[in-house]
């Protein structure tokens, strides 16, 4: 059987970067719609990022909320059409099921690994995928990677869970990340970029080809 994590190319802000990213092979596109983030786009321009991006691959959109009401997320959900919801605050359980609820879509859920008590009852949450992170203040897009054998602990003591894997990921360092955490898919925010929200187009598509090299 081949295993072969997801891609997933956060941060997204231009419509030739969202171009490149779909091109790329990529499985997700993020959109940030968290005001405080460097990577932040509005509502209108994240419809126009979800577009071209759909125009140019097989990619799903996934938008990216910090402690957001359950009506702006609904409500930005429907004007850019996302196909997935990604929670990257303090949220409840409770929250994400109400988000869930008005929305219909399936919802990503963000944990900051601090140190061996964060992997402890993750299955309190009842969603699609838990994003594994590093804590950042900028609620990722941190650069900086987390202890990975945490990671690969979670994923073996939560076996129904799908991980994701995210902070400090690039091109050098994604095939030994995936080596040693076998993640269900890998989230690269500043890895790839040229500067905060500017993709840079080549590292892209090393980010990718380095994920797809470890098909196995």
């Amino acid at each position: 059987m081949t295993y072969q994590p997801k891609v997933k190319i956060c941060g997204v802000t231009l419509a030739d970067d969202a171009a490149h990213v779909a091109a790329s092979g990529a499985d997700y596109i993020g959109l940030n719609f968290w005001p405080k983030s460097k990577r932040y786009v509005a509502p209108e321009r994240g419809s126009l990022l979800a577009s071209v991006a759909r125009t140019r691959g097989a990619i799903q959109v996934v938008g990216v909320f910090v402690d957001a009401s359950v009506a702006e997320v609904a409500d930005v959900s429907s004007r850019v059409d996302l196909d997935i919801i990604q929670l990257h605050g303090d949220e409840s359980p409770e929250a994400v099921a109400a988000i869930a609820a008005a929305t219909g879509r399936p919802i990503w859920k963000s944990v900051a690994i601090h140190g061996p008590g964060s992997i402890d009852h993750l299955e309190a949450w009842s969603v699609d995928v838990l994003l594994l992170d590093t804590p950042s203040a900028g609620k990722g897009g941190s650069g900086t990677t987390f202890d990975w054998t945490l990671a690969a602990d979670a994923r073996r003591r939560y076996g129904s869970i799908k991980f994701a894997l995210a902070g400090g990921l690039d091109p050098a360092n994604v095939g030994a990340a995936i080596d040693a955490v076998q993640p269900w898919a890998v989230d690269v925010a500043s890895g790839v970029e040229a500067g905060p929200g500017v993709k840079d187009a080549a590292q892209v598509a090393a980010f990718v080809a380095a994920v797809r090299g470890r098909a196995r």
